[in-house]
């Protein structure tokens, strides 16, 4: 086999495998298209149909969650979080990217095709994804369910080449991107648990008066999803005497206009974006922050231990206040991390369609998009000439290794994490978004830790995405830890 011309074909998403590679899984498809079982014949069809738009998968959550308790009923949970994620990804990026045909499906006896033959691209298997994912993720939730949820999968598995709709490699590709899905939502999971603790603040002192009088929160209308509970309510009846405004633009310059040397602190009720702005006036002010989670992710308060915004609000009475790291990227400040290459353009092509078909189905019609028509960034990195993909800073060192990081230990430890997707060295770009952590061992990969990075685009601008938010930057500039501690209120640990 030319394993040059498969690297090709997987990077590039070409609408044929390479020619060895082709026949071979084309004779296996014809084995198993000519096998004669009865009992097979009766059974595999009928699996593959329960398994349209997972339905089966849906039935064993409400199993799960109906007969094992509290561990079975986080075991569906993950099970159909990990369904969803993987359908996204594979009838979004990778069917786009991956155009095949499907099997010519004479071979097989009529009395196994299915009454409605799908016509999507071939590779990988949705439904082996889908059936993989679930059973992965509900395993490792759950291990007494696995030997029954590992063979209704192996066998929506062998029912989609059996009923002739795909080869065997599209459905061992399916596996394979659904159980790594599952793997990542579980890892997730665990650090979710972890940060939900908050990360290590070193230093924390009480304030010597009580914070309410004179304070001034941001409220961003357009921030998190529209079934969320407005936060205002709350603010107001445990703050009356801070002043609440309802914010939908630029967040900096309301603050900078109505915030006054009197302000005792800085508000912002939102998401990571809105945090970001309102830290830049409370620096400016040497005033603490107030951090409310009204947002999509919420992951700068999450890290401080804040869950909702009763835990910001006991926060500020407990005039408690920890100091944490700053950073800044072409002069902008962020709190959380920093990107360049892939993800700003993911980000821009999601906010131009979300209005139209919401932000979660925008993402995946982005990340398809992204994907086919990127083009690899000539950079100097600290006067390293390279070619990138993409680019991670993390404000602090972020867990686990490898291009899918989920949590911060600490939020004051001094370092940016610095992490490289190269395009000059073999790896594919579906296979970074995909394998997530496992893109840490890749040779295209790189990682370090520092203070300071010197960025120069060999190219022109670039656009560059800080906390979530994009923005045009320039030719040369500076990634660096600023000098300046932000004090943030954060509540005593459970």
């Amino acid at each position: 086999m030319d394993k040059a011309s498969l690297r090709l074909a997987l990077m590039t998403g070409r609408r044929h495998l390479p020619p060895a590679l082709q026949k071979i899984d084309e004779e296996l498809f014809l084995r198993v298209a000519n096998a004669r079982s009865p009992f097979f014949d009766s059974t595999l069809p009928k699996l593959s149909r329960a398994a349209n738009k997972s339905r089966l998968w849906m039935a064993a959550a409400a199993v799960l969650s109906a007969t094992s308790g509290r561990k079975g009923r986080s075991a569906a949970a993950r099970g159909l979080t990990s369904v969803a994620i993987t359908s996204a990804i594979i009838n979004g990026p990778v069917k786009l990217a991956f155009r095949r045909h499907r099997p010519d499906s004479r071979p097989v006896p009529s009395i196994r095709r299915l009454l409605r033959a799908p016509v999507s691209s071939s590779f990988p298997s949705g439904h082996t994804a889908s059936a993989a994912a679930f059973a992965t993720a509900a395993a490792l939730e759950f291990p007494p369910a696995a030997l029954p949820l590992g063979v209704l999968a192996t066998g929506v598995g062998v029912s989609r080449v059996y009923t002739g709709v795909h080869y065997p490699l599209d459905v061992a590709a399916g596996a394979a991107i659904g159980a790594g899905v599952a793997v990542a939502v579980h890892r997730r999971g665990r650090a979710r648990a972890e940060q939900l603790a908050g990360a290590r603040i070193k230093s924390v002192r009480t304030l010597a008066s009580k914070p309410a009088r004179g304070g001034v929160i941001t409220v961003n209308s357009s921030a998190g999803p529209a079934t969320a509970t407005d936060p205002r309510k709350e603010i107001r009846a445990a703050l009356p005497e801070a002043r609440l405004l309802d914010v939908d633009g630029d967040i900096t310059e309301v603050l900078r206009r109505e915030g006054g040397k009197h302000t005792s602190f800085v508000g912002a009720a939102g998401g990571d974006g809105s945090a970001t702005a309102a830290a830049e006036i409370a620096l400016e002010l040497g005033v603490p922050l107030a951090v409310f989670p009204a947002g999509t992710l919420n992951h700068f308060a999450h890290d401080l231990g804040i869950d909702d915004v009763s835990d910001a609000l006991t926060a500020i009475e407990q005039s408690r206040v920890g100091r944490v790291d700053a950073a800044s990227i072409a002069g902008r400040l962020f709190l959380n991390t920093a990107s360049i290459g892939l993800y700003p353009e993911i980000v821009d092509e999601r906010e131009r369609l979300e209005d139209r078909i919401g932000k979660w189905p925008a993402l995946a019609v982005a990340l398809g998009r992204v994907l086919r028509r990127s083009e690899p960034i000539r950079l100097e990195i600290d006067g390293r000439r390279m070619s990138v993909w993409s680019i991670f800073i993390g404000n602090g060192r972020y867990e686990p290794r490898g291009f899918a990081p989920v949590r911060r230990v600490a939020l004051d430890d001094g370092v940016l994490d610095v992490r490289v997707l190269r395009a000059d060295r073999e790896f594919p770009r579906i296979g970074a978004l995909v394998s997530g952590t496992a893109v840490g061992r890749a040779p295209a990969f790189e990682a370090w830790t520092t203070d300071r990075v010197h960025i120069k685009s060999l190219a022109g601008p670039l656009r560059l995405a800080h906390d979530g938010e994009t923005f045009e930057g320039q030719e040369e500039f500076v990634i660096e830890k600023m000098q300046k501690p932000l004090e943030v209120f954060i509540p005593e640990p459970a």
